[in-house]
């Protein structure tokens, strides 16, 4: 079994791709590589796709990236368990609007704009938060609403289809935190930087069989 998470130079992959290692070795879930090699995600069994930063500049990055082609035939066409994660996850809808309207990957249905927190709060949204859970799911089993996730991020994605959110969290208002769809499934919090829950969640994926 081979992880393959993607290195398009946008993400902090060093916590990444330790906590996917720990949690592999712990689960039996085989090797966790980084890399920016086409032909070893299109052979990986799992795709993570990390991202930090403006949803322009990472979507821009994406697209040039020689793995991009490879990505998207593992998990269109290959039906390949797929994992993103903070600007990772936000790729993943329709369309983002972070100065200016930018494609995404159409794999959920839903729009990332900026967060607009009642009651003063800051934006980014930064810190710990509880989960809500909306809708189970393989990759949250033995995780419960009121467990902590760690977020970075001053944009979020509006989903469309009910049925493709399956966790939020109120910070002056609803947020959105996991969507999930056939194969793929993100979270918009770092589970490599949210302790035992995230590495909880980090094994599931590890181990899932959609």
């Amino acid at each position: 079994m081979l992880t393959a998470i993607i290195d398009y130079e946008s993400g902090n992959l060093h916590s990444a791709e330790k906590a996917f290692q720990r949690m592999a070795a712990e689960v039996g879930a085989g090797e966790v590589v980084v890399t920016a090699e086409a032909d070893v995600v299109a052979r990986a069994d799992r795709i993570v796709l990390p991202g930090d930063g403006a949803f322009p500049a990472c979507a821009k990055a994406l697209r040039a990236a020689g793995t991009f082609a490879a990505m998207v035939e593992a998990v269109e066409a290959k039906g390949r368990p797929f994992l993103g994660i903070c600007v990772g996850m936000q790729l993943m809808a329709r369309q983002g609007l972070e100065y200016e309207p930018t494609d995404g990957l159409g794999w959920i249905n839903g729009v990332v704009e900026r967060i607009t927190p009642a009651g003063g709060l800051k934006v980014p949204h930064m810190g710990w938060n509880d989960l809500v859970i909306d809708q189970p799911h393989a990759v949250l089993e033995g995780v419960e609403t009121g467990e902590h996730a760690y977020f970075v991020h001053s944009y979020q994605m509006r989903v469309e289809t009910p049925a493709q959110r399956l966790a939020h969290v109120d910070y002056g208002g609803d947020v959105t935190a996991i969507v999930a769809r056939d194969t793929m499934i993100g979270f918009q919090f770092h589970p490599e930087k949210s302790a035992a829950t995230g590495l909880r969640m980090i094994a599931n994926f590890l181990t899932w069989t959609p």
